[in-house]
């Protein structure tokens, strides 16, 4: 059984990274994996299709986010531990290679993409990347995009395009994609291509790092907003919640 922690009308994972892995790799269901960040969850709250996608019942939500895991505990129901989506994403690539099941690398600019698989390849030699193809098409006329993913038949779609139109993607071609596992997983493919770094082990650690990732990139730093904004409203809703009991 799935254990989850109530934030916001959000279902958030609380279980363990390993636990998470061991049951979406055996899925028979579509399955959905949101890297639910406070900006991700607070943008849900101002986007009623976005809210509803969220809470769908094939999608799991995870911790990926200091602000979420703060939140949890702020509410008393604290969540396991921060699920890094980048590292979801990279397990789910391990079970793949090791299992014969194909991905599909969807997203990001063209040589991004490109050296994005070929690095994964090189890492992982028995795994097989189903097609690639680049974040910039028009997300109401995309039939040829849907053919191809259709015919490569790949176990896992990675959507990397950014939220909210990486889940606006998913959430209108789940049902007739054929793959089971999907995720939204930002800029996980300039990770892997090599074009930008993730945090010293030592930051990540001790969840610093966001702080890393502002310093590399300026200008996240208005992005930061979502967390305080995310955690009043959240605070502020279980308030509410107690009250009418």
């Amino acid at each position: 059984m799935i254990q989850l922690t109530r934030i916001l009308g959000y279902n958030i994972y609380n279980k363990s990274k390993k636990e998470l892995i061991e049951s979406v790799v055996e899925t028979e269901e579509k399955i959905n994996i949101v890297s639910g960040n406070p900006e991700v969850l607070y943008n849900g709250l101002q986007d009623k299709e976005l809210y509803q996608c969220f809470n769908s019942k094939n999608t799991i939500i995870i911790p990926d986010g200091v602000g979420v895991v703060h939140t949890s505990k702020l509410l008393k129901q604290g969540v396991k531990e921060k699920i890094a989506g980048i590292e979801v994403m990279e397990a789910i690539i391990e079970h793949c290679a090791n299992n014969e099941k194909a991905i599909f690398l969807l997203g990001a600019q063209q040589d991004v993409v490109e050296s994005c698989a070929l690095n994964l390849m090189d890492k992982y030699p028995t795994l097989k990347i189903a097609g690639i193809h680049n974040g910039f098409f028009n997300l109401d006329d995309c039939q040829n995009l849907i053919d191809k993913i259709n015919n490569s038949k790949p176990f896992a779609l990675f959507v990397a395009m950014g939220s909210p139109r990486q889940d606006q993607f998913i959430m209108k071609y789940m049902d007739i994609l054929q793959a089971k596992i999907f995720m939204g997983v930002g800029g996980s493919f300039d990770i892997f291509a090599g074009k930008l770094n993730r945090a010293p082990s030592w930051m990540i650690k001790t969840n610093m790092e966001w702080l890393y990732r502002v310093v590399k990139e300026p200008t996240r730093i208005k992005r930061l907003a979502a967390i305080p904004k995310f955690m009043y409203l959240a605070v502020k809703d279980s308030k509410k919640n107690k009250l009418k009991k």
